[in-house]
C-alpha cells in the first residue's frame, strides 16, 4: 500500500472565520483544530501539515458549561521551586480572553513540530474585528 503525499503545489490553504460569541468552549476547538489539521480534506497526510488558516473573533464571548467559570483551573510553572501559579477561568478570561480558546485548541493537537506549526495557522481576536479581510475568509458555524 502506497501513501500519497500531497506536493506543495497541491496545497490549497484557505481561510476560516469561526464567531466564538455564545458557542460552547469544547465545541469550537474541536471544530478549529479539525481544520488546523486538514483530517476533513481528501489531501490528509498524518505527517504533513495539510490544514487550513482559522481565525476567532469574540473570544471573550465564548461560554462555558457547568461551574466552570470558578472551577476549571489554568495552571503555569515558572520552573523554579514553587512557581506553581493558577487562576480560574474567569480570571483568565478577563485578563487574557484568547487564552482560553488557544489552550483548548493547542490541547487538541499533536504534541510534536508538526503541531506547533498547524497552532501556528490559528488567529485569535477579542473582538469582532480581524486584519485578514484580504485573504477573503468563510465563515464557518460550529452549532
Amino acid at each position: 500500500m502506497t501513501t500519497y503525499i500531497p506536493k506543495a503545489g497541491d496545497l490549497d490553504r484557505k481561510w476560516f472565520v469561526i464567531d466564538a460569541k455564545d458557542q460552547v468552549l469544547g465545541k469550537l476547538a474541536v471544530k478549529a483544530a479539525d481544520i488546523l489539521t486538514g483530517k476533513r480534506k481528501p489531501t490528509y497526510t498524518p505527517f504533513l501539515d495539510t490544514g487550513d488558516h482559522v481565525i476567532v473573533i469574540n473570544a471573550g464571548l465564548v461560554h462555558l458549561t457547568g461551574r466552570k467559570e470558578d472551577g476549571k483551573l489554568y495552571r503555569r510553572h515558572s520552573g523554579f521551586m514553587g512557581g506553581l501559579k493558577t487562576a480560574a477561568a474567569g480570571d483568565v478570561r478577563k485578563q487574557h480572553p484568547t487564552r482560553l480558546i488557544e489552550e483548548a485548541v493547542r490541547g487538541m493537537l499533536p504534541k510534536t513540530k508538526l503541531g506547533k506549526a498547524m497552532f501556528g495557522k490559528l488567529k485569535v481576536y477579542a473582538g469582532d474585528t480581524h486584519p485578514h479581510q484580504a485573504q477573503k475568509p468563510v465563515n464557518v458555524n460550529v452549532k
